[in-house]
């Protein structure tokens, strides 16, 4: 049978493009490892057949659920599951996916509400990160890292007067359970505003509704516009938990490689290390103290040793560490609060005794202390308050013994007097932090003893006004303040003499009235 030149034309055609097709794919053959499900945990899973499987690696389960490989048996290998794995059983599919747990990072994830491995939690839309880092990064050589000299002020007067803490620095916040150590952490984070840090939260073993309520803190406050919120609640598997600080701190190196200010909350640690010690067992580690693996120890300081300031000529960036830890009964001793106190560069301990008699913030001055100290506070503040956490604490221990005595002397009595006023003043309620100035105005006032004729109930009235005569009455100076020069005598005597002039006035419209 002939064919027509128009047939034999198309037939041929017809070859060159499904030749052309062919050219433009890869048909050599590859090799895919896929493993096998041997067991299945609520929390982990036993798998089989990836000899080359890395440690860390991210695995591919059926129903889009995650795994992180951690365990390298030399026949199975140990995953810790990031998804709940109620859909799995044994004998399905595992498949490599070729690169180490790794979360997005970016200014996109500014304001956003994420999981540990970057899954948006807040409804509004998938995220569009800048680039994917690895969870885990080995800290800045010393090389790389300059002196902690920068405050972060917190914007409550008892840190910042007396436990000051630096950009770059680890302060250790603990205390036994309700007793505001979350509140201090988002104080700080308010205190941000304008400052040009970014902040980031992350939530590891907390309640729902305890986290829902820290984003709608934020979001009242206006916070969230410069924090990102990083969540691995109570009721996500162990393993989002246990990534969950890493992630965190993933993404405020972005900022802090870019030159930015980062201050990072671990809410809390105690937790987290719950949540490794689970795991560990579950995967037959060997257990040891309280039942804590061994490498407890290294769980925590490979995660805080990443905050610090680096050097001008790396950007000069920063990224500070507030971890959360709680205690028992007051037992610092305890296992993980004892190794976070070694690692970190002071604690904020907040006291239960002090919590029940209204005094808040909580924070024991006694037990409490920042190891970089001075050194980054402003020089106003050591011009004020220099001796103030010394004599502070020599009065709670005189309160205690004056209890058991009914004769003082007068010199007693009007120390008694005076620290009584300076608790008054240090209380604070939440939500409102206070700037520099108006702290400054009333340390000022209360060195003086412009507050010792004042009744303990009338204290915070007379405050709220005198936080204001710094910044409405010496403009200049508060300006001088802010920029990291001391205050001289005669400033801190013209400051004082406002003071008392204003609580003096205060005093006679209050005895008029009545």
């Amino acid at each position: 049978m002939n064919h027509s030149p128009d047939i034999k034309s198309l037939i041929h055609s017809t070859f060159d493009q499904f030749g052309n097709v062919l050219s433009q794919h890869d048909f050599t053959p590859r090799l895919i490892e896929i493993g096998k499900v041997t067991y299945v945990g609520r929390s982990h899973a036993r798998i089989s057949g990836l000899p080359n499987v890395q440690s860390e690696e991210l695995l591919q389960f059926p129903h889009h659920i995650l795994g992180l490989a951690l365990n390298l048996d030399e026949h199975e290998v140990g995953v810790v599951l990031l998804d709940h794995g109620e859909q799995l059983t044994a004998g399905d599919e595992v498949r490599r996916t070729h690169r180490l747990l790794d979360v997005p990072v970016g200014e996109s994830l500014i304001g956003r509400v994420i999981d540990p491995v970057g899954r948006p939690l807040d409804g509004r839309g998938p995220i569009t990160a800048a680039e994917r880092r690895p969870y885990e990064r080995d800290p800045a050589p010393i090389i790389d890292r300059a002196p902690v000299t920068v405050p972060l002020q917190t914007g409550l007067k008892v840190i910042d007067a007396l436990i000051p803490i630096g950009r770059g620095q680890r302060e250790l916040i603990l205390g036994d359970r309700q007793t505001g150590k979350t509140a201090i952490a988002l104080d700080t984070i308010l205190n941000q505003k304008n400052k040009d840090v970014i902040c980031i939260y992350c939530a590891i073993g907390q309640r729902n509704t305890a986290v829902a309520k820290v984003i709608d803190d934020l979001r009242t406050h206006g916070a969230l516009e410069y924090t990102t919120v990083v969540v691995g609640e109570s009721d996500a598997p162990p393993g989002l938990q246990f990534v969950a600080p890493y992630a965190a701190t993933t993404l405020g190196e972005y900022f802090m490689d870019r030159g930015q200010d980062v201050l990072v909350i671990y809410d809390d640690l105690t937790s987290h290390a719950r949540a490794y010690r689970e795991l560990s067992l579950l995967l037959r580690r060997p257990p040891g103290r309280e039942a804590f693996p061994g490498d407890i120890f290294y769980l925590h300081s490979r995660l805080l040793e990443r905050s610090t300031h680096l050097a001008d000529r790396l950007g000069g960036g920063s990224l500070t560490a507030l971890p959360v830890a709680e205690t028992e009964a007051q037992n610092l001793s305890a296992y993980i609060p004892t190794n976070l106190i070694s690692i970190t560069d002071g604690q904020i301990y907040l006291s239960p005794h002090l919590f029940q008699k209204g005094i808040l913030p909580a924070v024991d001055v006694g037990r409490s202390v920042s190891r970089v100290g001075g050194k980054t506070q402003l020089p106003a503040y050591r011009a004020v308050a220099g001796d103030l956490r010394l004599s502070y604490s020599q009065f709670e221990e005189l309160e205690t013994f004056s209890r058991f005595s009914s004769r003082l002397d007068s010199e007693t009595l009007a120390t008694l007097e005076r620290g009584r006023r300076v608790r008054e003043i240090f209380k604070q309620s939440q939500y409102h932090p206070l700037s520099v100035p108006e702290q400054l105005s009333v340390l000022i006032g209360m060195a003086g003893g412009a507050f010792d004729n004042t009744g303990l109930s009338q204290i915070h009235q007379l405050e709220d006004q005198v936080q204001r005569i710094l910044s409405n009455d010496f403009p200049d100076l508060s300006e001088q303040i802010l920029a990291g020069k001391t205050i001289t005598e005669t400033d801190q005597q013209s400051v004082l003499n406002a003071v008392s002039e204003l609580i003096q006035q205060s005093q006679n419209s209050l005895s008029e009235t009545d």
